[in-house]
């Protein structure tokens, strides 16, 4: 698909009175699910084009919102995270309602798992939290069978490397995303098969290509990074990255960019492949994706943004190609159709956006500069201090 037929007029299918969170289309694209502040999920048919509400669940145990949502493999089962030592999941089909909690059992009970997601064969399920830890929930044995010191601060997301999911990625506000071997996992000696560095502040979000090689990071120091797991970090570049993200001292949910946290250099030792520049990362931990296989093959990088943009990246030359802007509130989540030419996006104004190409030219507006000075600081969110932070702030005040 060609830059000239990128989405670029928005409809809004749905909308409610609190912020929404997230926001993805299950494997097969035939339901799309959000997530939103009012603590309910909302599952929509869109088989054939359609939008139709299906089920509106009620989420359990909701402190401030739910914060991530995975689908299963075989797309019959939806779960869900929030403030809690929980996760909970529920069943997306049958007129019978199941709605079940699952204990990971975390050591400090002020705890959030800010990312999760399903093994391919259904058995696990991976999180990332705040506690700086990943989790692994067997689902045969019904309990929490691992919990491994992952980062020196929150992890906030998680993902698989491929299908097989032997390999999979975590990325934290230390800054670093490491690669991990789910064969080599222990918790007597939590070491990662690698590192890649060359932020240098926190990590927002992860997404895989899905071929074991590449991924991308975004990241609050407003940049999406590439990156080629055959060329890790060495150990240099890894305290490079340490040192510029502990001298960040900036609350990222409710303070303007500082200029010096919008780097022009690379740090010494990236081992990037890319690095894309043009959106927002402010509020929330602001998502970015690969477009996908079968309808682009995988061209360009969506994104959400905080001032509310729709922003689309070619990944080979690492040009923004549109950016789209009807969203009142920032962006938080975007999901790309995995056979259709629909991108969906879910704001923070409360709405749900429905993307589809109509004519016309990308909107290229706006430098990173520009996007960071039209940003409204008194935009926030309930006070989700990093460990990081929280221990700056304590030492200042001892």
């Amino acid at each position: 698909m060609s830059t000239g037929y990128i989405p670029n007029k928005m409809k809004r299918v749905a909308s409610y009175h609190n912020k929404a969170f997230c926001g993805q289309f299950s494997e097969t694209g035939n339901i799309f699910l959000t997530a939103c502040q009012d603590q309910f999920l909302r599952v929509y048919d869109t088989e054939n084009g359609k939008f139709k509400k299906r089920k509106k669940v009620a989420a359990r145990d909701v402190g401030w919102s739910i914060v991530d949502t995975a689908f299963s493999p075989d797309g019959n089962f939806v779960i869900y995270s929030s403030w809690s030592e929980f996760i909970h999941m529920f069943n997306i089909y049958g007129e019978q309602e199941t709605h079940m909690a699952l204990d990971l059992r975390p050591a400090d009970r002020r705890f959030c798992l800010f990312s999760l997601k399903f093994s391919n064969d259904n058995k696990e399920i991976l999180g990332g939290a705040n506690d700086g830890c990943i989790y692994v929930y067997d689902r045969e044995v019904a309990d929490r069978t691992l919990r491994i010191n992952a980062h020196e601060d929150d992890v906030n997301c998680v993902t698989f490397a491929d299908q097989s999911s032997h390999i999979l990625y975590s990325g934290g506000d230390d800054g670093l995303v490491k690669v991990w071997d789910r064969r080599m996992l222990s918790e007597l000696n939590p070491k990662p098969v690698g590192v890649l560095a060359g932020h240098c502040d926190g990590i927002t979000h992860i997404d895989s290509k899905g071929d074991a090689r590449y991924l991308i990071s975004n990241c609050k120091d407003q940049t999406i990074k590439l990156w080629d797991v055959r060329h890790l970090s060495n150990e240099a570049a890894q305290e490079q990255t340490r040192h510029a993200t502990a001298s960040q001292n900036w609350d990222y949910r409710w303070q303007s960019i500082p200029r010096r946290s919008r780097p022009k250099q690379s740090l010494p030792g990236d081992s990037s492949v890319m690095t894309y520049r043009g959106h927002c990362v402010l509020h929330t931990l602001v998502r970015s994706y690969f477009s996908p296989l079968y309808s682009t093959g995988q061209r360009y990088i969506v994104s959400g943004c905080a001032t509310g943009s729709l922003v689309v990246y070619d990944v080979l030359t690492g040009k923004k190609v549109a950016r789209y802007k009807e969203h009142r509130s920032c962006l938080r989540d975007v999901a790309w159709h995995p056979t259709e030419n629909t991108i969906m996006s879910t704001s923070w104004d409360g709405s749900i956006g429905c993307w589809q190409y109509q004519g016309g030219n990308p909107d290229l507006d706006d430098s990173p500069d520009m996007l960071a000075a039209k940003m409204d600081a008194k935009e926030t969110s309930r006070p989700r201090r990093s460990l990081r932070l929280r221990n700056n702030r304590r030492g200042f005040f001892s």
